[in-house]
């Protein structure tokens, strides 16, 4: 076993650096291209390329969904794959609509969905709608006041980076009549940390990661409710179907996790360890799923893991009682000078445990994701985005087993990291019961 576990991570780095061998290989062969300033001639030609030329390679930037042949940005793709929107894509051009809950302050609330930007390639809009607008499957606002209202024809998306405040972001434009008009992304609450603050508008829709957590929890509840209904219907009786199924995941959960972490006090947090637990079980499977529904990468997404996190930790302090802060904020039998030391430093672990709950279910679940578009995307670097048949044939007999055995560990990924988070959370609650010892 040990043998065969060193012949896959091998294979793994070896394919992950084959792909960023060939990735880096693709760009030098593009800036070669670029410095000879040669059009190879079958490239293929972007859309919007002739709208307002100057404009779009100027001030404005580059056209979003400029294509070059023979160049295939793996990182991107990835990024693409893994990030939230505000429609989910089926296939080519073909999106299903999400409702749009937007509100702008000094314009009201407009309601709608993202059939009405009309997405065509990338989830882009064609159309605005009272100055939103749909750019790669997000909502976007256009940052001049004249076209707060209406509609609008959008002949094309730039984008390019600046820098502000000692930062470097992407800023994109609309172009609307030839000229190009700045866009302000939606709201997000992390001071500018993570690129994000206050803007123009605020986004309450019902996103991809949104409708997957409500689908989550849709079959969920016909799922326990089905097995709470063969229970009671078969009281007494040996279960079998979809209760012989669960029943063996409840009693881990209680025997194996809770009872143990938390003590004889475990019964009143079994609902939420097995809620937890379920839940991002639940979403780490459907996310497996390569089409609709699935797909959505939403354990990955920080904003969830942090929400899961903070309920953990909400529920610790909740529970905690004296013998806890004692031993938090003033260790007994401890002299005072090193009290002084380890004080700090226990309030410090008290914050540090929601962060590695957050950090470890998001970096696993998103990690895993980007490795396999990295792997599918060894088809398009070999194959030089669809130019070379024989590149793409290498690609796909190094794609395939290295995609399938990453799917695979990914699905045993799933069940760990829900366990994870789930025996992590008991062990907090048991910290914050613990009774004194008396000897």
């Amino acid at each position: 076993m040990t043998a065969i576990r060193k012949f896959w991570i091998v294979l793994i780095f070896s394919g992950l650096s084959v792909c960023a061998f060939a990735q880096h290989d693709n760009a030098q062969q593009a800036q070669q291209a670029a410095d000879q300033h040669e059009q190879p001639s079958g490239a293929q030609h972007d859309p919007h390329a002739d709208v307002a030329g100057a404009d779009m390679h100027g001030d404005c930037g580059h056209p979003i969904d400029e294509v070059k042949e023979g160049e295939f940005n793996a990182g991107e793709t990835a990024v693409h794959h893994i990030s939230d929107a505000n429609a989910i894509h089926v296939l080519g051009d073909v999106y299903i609509p999400l409702p749009c809950i937007l509100y702008a302050p000094g314009h009201g609330w407009t309601l709608t969905s993202t059939l009405a930007f009309h997405p065509h390639h990338h989830g882009s809009g064609e159309i605005s709608k009272d100055g939103y607008v749909l750019v790669h499957g997000n909502v976007m606002r256009l940052k001049d006041p004249a076209f707060a209202t209406g509609a609008q024809k959008i002949e094309g998306y730039t984008h390019k980076e600046v820098k502000e405040n000692g930062k470097t972001k992407v800023v994109y434009s609309a172009l609307i009549g030839g000229a190009c008009h700045p866009l302000d992304a939606k709201t997000t609450y992390d001071g500018g940390m993570m690129g994000g603050g206050i803007t123009s508008f605020y986004d309450f829709s019902i996103t991809r990661n949104v409708f997957t957590m409500l689908l989550t929890a849709f079959l969920l509840f016909v799922l326990f409710r089905s097995v709470a209904n063969a229970a009671v219907r078969r009281e007494g009786q040996a279960p079998k179907g979809l209760q012989n199924f669960i029943e063996p995941f409840y009693t881990f959960i209680r025997d194996d996790v809770a009872r143990p972490a938390i003590g004889p006090k475990y019964e009143k947090y079994m609902p939420f360890l097995l809620s937890i637990f379920f839940f991002i079980l639940g979403l780490n499977l459907i996310g497996q799923i390569p089409f609709f529904p699935g797909s959505a990468n939403v354990t990955g997404n920080i904003s969830v893991t942090i929400v899961l996190a903070l309920l953990t930790f909400v529920l610790m302090l909740a529970s905690s009682n004296k013998h806890f802060w004692e031993h938090i904020l003033w260790m007994p039998g401890v002299p005072a000078w090193v009290k002084v030391i380890l004080t700090p430093v226990e309030i410090l672990g008290l914050f540090l445990k929601p962060f590695t709950l957050l950090l470890r279910l998001f970096a696993n679940i998103t990690a895993g994701h980007i490795v396999v578009m990295c792997f599918v995307g060894l088809i398009f670097i070999f194959g030089k985005a669809g130019t070379s048949v024989g590149g793409s044939i290498t690609g796909i007999v190094a794609a395939i087993p290295l995609s399938l055995f990453m799917m695979a560990l990914e699905l045993l990924v799933a069940f760990l990291q829900a366990f994870i988070f789930t025996m992590l959370s008991a062990t907090y609650f048991g910290m914050a019961l613990e009774e004194p010892h008396h000897h």
